[in-house]
């Protein structure tokens, strides 16, 4: 009996530690945030922590089909310059620049919807860059704005984002229950309040950019097949929830078939580029996600998970408004400072532990982590990944970003979006 509790001991500790330590590399080597994930899973597995097969097992791969195949449907999608007519399009129907800006970041949010938050900033980004250059202006603000509001609608759907994603694959969620869960409104109508107060303060900001100036039309669509793949993937996912009602595994295999049809589809429209546009694709994310799976299931395996959700909620008893409210805090604080994917891929057990304590619907507190972690993001330039490579590509054109110049948008826009959600969240689902 000693012995075996002695072992336990040295697994918790071994396993704490791996963590903490992993979480804490993350915010101080985002770049690294992989080779870090993977390297703390095979500590793990080596040390024997976790068995292989617990690690193996603890990998979601239902979601890592999802987030995979709809990588190469959002390459080619993007590749077919389609965002990027639109918001052609766009900028000049609008009656001015104040209202081409706009525009331009509500697109944004309508393809951050459906493809993930870093491909839509690729795909807008010279858009905003070439109206920024026409008009004579600094276009950090801009750029900033574009990469909040792909963040905010990330959320929104099953396929927007990773953490999404996650979220569907814990809480078996599909496509069709971002929308409607269990007879009511879902995540996506949270998100859109959420969208609609933060559009005020973007309205704010630029409602001075009064000028009309046109861009001259430069893309040529490629191709409409990418659009029509995207869109048959949408209905696909949704029909999903007819057959597949426990989201165990239809919606990654439907992502996985619909990225095999797009890699054959980019083998034959660019023959020489193809190994090229495979190695430009997101694995950084994808083996980072694995990685992450088998970290929580480290800590969720040697008990930790359970001390954590009876702390918080020894702490805050029966109070479940008080248990949401914290547990929301946490996770927009959290969040602008750790990526949202293994912050979110933590906390998800506890919400569950706590929810079974308290003998509530645990959707109350998933859905607020969801919305938390993941318009939490915004407050700070690494905060999330969008972030980065929008300040990344205004490094590119000589405009440098301060954190200062980035919280002065990304605060009032979370604190707008995070406190209609919040309250649309408690009144539906307390």
């Amino acid at each position: 009996m000693m012995e075996s509790l002695k072992i336990l001991f040295n697994e918790q500790l071994v396993s704490l530690v791996i963590f903490v330590a992993s979480y804490l590399l993350f915010i101080f080597l985002p770049k690294k945030r992989s080779l870090i994930a993977v390297s703390a899973a095979v500590l793990l597995v080596s040390t024997q922590v976790v068995s292989l097969k617990e690690a193996l097992f603890s990998i979601n791969w239902n979601v890592m089909g999802i987030f995979v195949g709809t990588l190469f449907v959002a390459d080619i999608f993007m590749k077919s310059r389609v965002p990027a007519y639109l918001a052609e399009l766009i900028v000049n129907r609008a009656k001015n620049t104040a209202w081409s800006i706009l525009l331009i970041c509500v697109m944004t949010g309508v393809i951050s919807a459906f493809v993930e938050n870093v491909a839509t900033v690729l795909i807008v980004a010279p858009v905003a860059l070439a109206l920024a250059s026409k008009l004579h202006l600094n276009p950090t603000k801009m750029m900033i704005a574009i990469a909040v509001s792909s963040n905010l609608q990330g959320a929104a759907t099953l396929i927007g984002d990773p953490p999404s994603m996650i979220l569907g694959g814990f809480a078996r969620m599909n496509f069709g229950d971002f929308f409607f869960y269990k007879g009511r409104p879902s995540i996506f109508f949270a998100v859109e309040l959420g969208a609609l107060s933060s559009f005020l303060v973007l309205y704010l900001l630029f409602r001075h950019y009064r000028g009309k100036k046109k861009i001259l039309p430069v893309e040529k669509v490629k191709s409409w097949v990418p659009t029509y793949l995207l869109i048959a993937l949408i209905l696909s996912l949704a029909s999903s929830s007819f057959f597949d009602t426990g989201f165990s595994h239809m919606a990654g295999m439907i992502c996985m078939v619909f990225g095999i049809i797009c890699v054959f589809l980019e083998r034959i429209m660019n023959k020489g580029m193809f190994l090229k546009s495979l190695k430009h694709l997101d694995w950084d994310t994808t083996f980072f996600l694995i990685g992450i799976f088998i970290l929580v299931g480290g800590i969720t395996e040697t008990g930790w998970i359970d001390k954590v959700s009876i702390f918080l909620s020894d702490s805050i008893g029966q109070n479940i408004f008080l248990a949401y409210s914290i547990l929301f805090l946490i996770a927009v604080i959290l969040s602008a400072f750790i990526d949202n994917v293994p912050l979110l891929t933590a906390m998800l057990p506890v919400a569950i532990s706590m929810s079974e304590k308290l003998q509530i619907n645990p959707s109350l507190f998933l859905f607020g982590l969801l919305i938390g972690a993941s318009l939490g993001g915004n407050i700070t330039p690494i905060g999330a990944s969008a972030n980065i490579i929008a300040c990344g590509l205004l490094k590119k054109e000589g405009y440098s970003v301060r954190f200062r110049d980035f919280v002065g948008i990304g605060l009032p826009f979370t604190l707008a979006a995070v406190s209609t959600a919040y309250l649309f969240i408690w009144i539906v689902w307390r």
